[in-house]
């Protein structure tokens, strides 16, 4: 297995202090000007070598005048939390004048290609990767090719991230609906994914059963159901939790998209939403606002140009801290979601080990 290497890449400032140049005059070296003596040349060239000094694409390509890019590699770009991050990472980048390429997977072939592309000798000034959890090996060929590098959404040792946690996001979900009166909360979210890797869900799911366990509230795995990322999926998932013999008042999706077919689905079963089951979503996308529905607020759009605006200072050659930036959740209280109004037969009080184990 590789190692890892998390040590200190020197920059052109640091060069030219311990040559004693100014930065234009590394610049000069770099891109073989005329216009620098042949002792300084030697000089400049011989402390990069002790540095281990590797320039980055930018330097060079500032000097020639050459366009800049940036690639953000993404999974299922037409997800609307998907869309939200990149437009807080596009806007930024575009405001710093970097042409951006887009990288979207779908399936680990295409994860695997696009991480293969980012290595190339002639690739990106840099890459913001997002959403997509990254293996020892591809993190080390990625560390090995000295390409400036952030994470969205997901996180690798000594690289620059931005997260939330989801687990709080979790907690905070499963605890407003406790508090309005339900014990008997749905949990509705994405089916494992082995090939991407992808931990949201389950990390949300033991935010949930936190909560429970918190209040004393008996975790019930027939409340739990997982599936297909659509609307039209998290509506059938509902439709089976709503006829059980004992049901759900309150379902908690682990994404805006499936909380909206679960609305749906509840409506349609004459099961009025929030009369008889209030709904909680995660994200908070724009039409979460405009649906009045109740939601996990994640500052999607921020995450994405923070991690582009933590991109450009590792391109200028800065250090970037924290390298662990986590952004805030918060719960979002709106019309779907309200104080239970009848009341089935009560859950079993919880056993306090059971209550608190990990979701897995």
């Amino acid at each position: 297995m590789a190692r890892l290497r998390t040590a200190h890449r020197a920059n052109i400032a640091e060069v030219a202090a311990a040559a004693g140049v100014s930065v234009g005059t590394v610049s000069r070296v770099l891109n073989e000007s005329p216009n620098v003596r042949e002792a300084t040349r030697r000089r400049v060239l011989d402390v990069m070598r002790r540095l281990n000094y590797r320039p980055s694409r930018l330097a060079a390509g500032l000097s020639r005048g050459s366009p800049r890019t940036v690639v953000i590699l993404v999974p299922y770009v037409t997800r609307p939390s998907v869309v939200e991050r990149l437009s807080g990472a596009i806007g930024v980048l575009d405001e710093q004048g970097f042409d951006v390429v887009l990288r979207t997977v779908d399936a680990p072939a295409q994860r695997d290609r696009h991480l293969r592309a980012l290595t190339a000798r002639h690739g990106a000034d840099g890459a913001v990767i997002m959403s997509l959890p990254l293996s020892r090996d591809q993190l080390a060929a990625l560390q090995d090719a000295h390409l400036a590098l952030t994470l969205v959404d997901t996180e690798a040792p000594g690289i620059p991230c931005t997260i939330v946690d989801d687990i709080r996001g979790g907690f905070l979900a499963a605890d407003h609906l406790i508090g309005l009166g339900h014990r008997r909360i749905g949990f509705i979210g994405d089916a494992r994914d082995p090939d991407l890797g992808f931990v949201s869900t389950r990390r949300r799911l033991l935010g949930y059963r936190r909560a429970l366990g918190h209040h004393g509230i008996s975790y019930d795995p027939a409340l739990i159901r997982l599936g297909e990322h659509s609307t039209r999926a998290a509506g059938n998932l509902a439709l089976k939790l709503l006829a059980l013999p004992d049901p759900p008042t309150a379902i908690f999706a682990t994404s805006d998209t499936q909380a909206l077919g679960v609305q749906a689905a509840a409506e349609s079963a004459g099961r009025p939403v929030p009369d008889e089951v209030s709904v909680v979503g995660y994200d908070d996308i724009e039409s979460a606002a405009q649906l009045g529905l109740s939601t996990v607020h994640q500052p999607l759009a921020e995450s994405g140009a923070r991690g582009a605006s933590r991109l450009c200072a590792l391109i200028r050659g800065e250090t970037v801290r924290p390298l662990r930036d986590e952004l805030p959740v918060s719960l979002v209280a709106r019309s779907t979601s309200a104080r239970m109004r009848w009341r089935p037969r009560p859950p079993p009080r919880a056993h306090p080990v059971s209550a608190l184990a990990d979701a897995g």
